[in-house]
């Protein structure tokens, strides 16, 4: 009886390539493969994967031979959900391509192709989002703060867009769910995290506690909301359509959605 393998990886990009590698060169293809911080089940043999950039390159190169550059984006980006079913999804597109005669990216009757392509478009989505409801407000040492919980760990995704946008600012984004966020003061953002009592965690409606925020911050939050109400039209609302675009989750992080007033921390 040939024993079932189980394959345990970092989940980043190059650990699943290395992954993938690895299984090539034993001959040995995992049915499952599994985060570090999972536990294998039993009667299986485990593979601990050890990311390594030569064994990584080496598929990489052979897949951007059969796949465009779309479709590459496409694999290492749906890593970004974080989702546990996708493991093992990635790790039979990314066989399948290597093995297949021309491109399989546009077979979406193949259940892989299919998962990684929609996982794909969801973090993108989420990508979007997060670009578009992020609210800064200005902290009392001048740097412009903001704080999300996005459902996809998409923050290193939209760090780019903020550096190009506000490159002669200092701020700093926060995944609140994922309790890690990128500070940037100029050149390149720094990933940085907080102890779990810092004051940041101490307030629930997304806004800075008074002593925190700059002495004009509530004045320009007023403003905002102010003239959020000027442009609704109120013959044109649809509710429905709007919590479909703007969906309820991000409410609390977005000030044209917040009470006037502040909050006393």
């Amino acid at each position: 009886m040939t024993a079932e393998w189980v394959f345990v990886y970092d989940r980043t990009w190059d650990g699943l390539l290395t992954a993938v590698f690895d299984a090539y060169v034993r001959r040995r293809f995992p049915v499952a493969l599994l985060g570090e911080a999972d536990t294998p089940p039993l009667f299986v043999e485990v593979h601990h994967v050890v990311s390594d950039d030569g064994k990584a390159g080496r598929v990489g190169d052979a897949l951007q031979r059969k796949l465009s550059p779309a479709a590459m984006a496409c694999l290492s980006g749906s890593l970004y959900a974080g989702l546990p079913a996708l493991d093992m999804h990635l790790f039979r597109y990314v066989c399948k391509a290597l093995e297949a005669a021309g491109s399989i990216e546009a077979n979406y009757a193949d259940s892989d192709v299919r998962f990684v392509t929609d996982t794909y478009r969801k973090v993108l989505r989420e990508r979007l989002r997060m670009m578009q409801f992020v609210r800064f407000q200005k902290t009392a040492d001048g740097t412009y703060f903001a704080m999300m919980e996005p459902d996809f760990d998409v923050l290193p995704l939209v760090v780019p867009h903020f550096a190009d946008r506000f490159a002669e600012e200092r701020w700093l984004i926060f995944d609140r769910r994922r309790r890690y966020g990128y500070y940037y003061a100029g050149r390149r953002a720094v990933r940085v995290t907080f102890e779990k009592d810092a004051d940041i965690f101490r307030f629930q409606d997304g806004r800075l506690g008074e002593t925190m925020r700059d002495e004009d911050e509530a004045m320009y939050q007023e403003l905002w909301r102010t003239y959020f109400k000027a442009i609704c039209i109120r013959e044109r609302l649809n509710p429905r359509k709007h919590r479909k675009d703007l969906p309820v989750r991000y409410w609390k992080y977005l000030t044209e959605k917040q009470r006037g007033g502040g909050t006393k921390k």
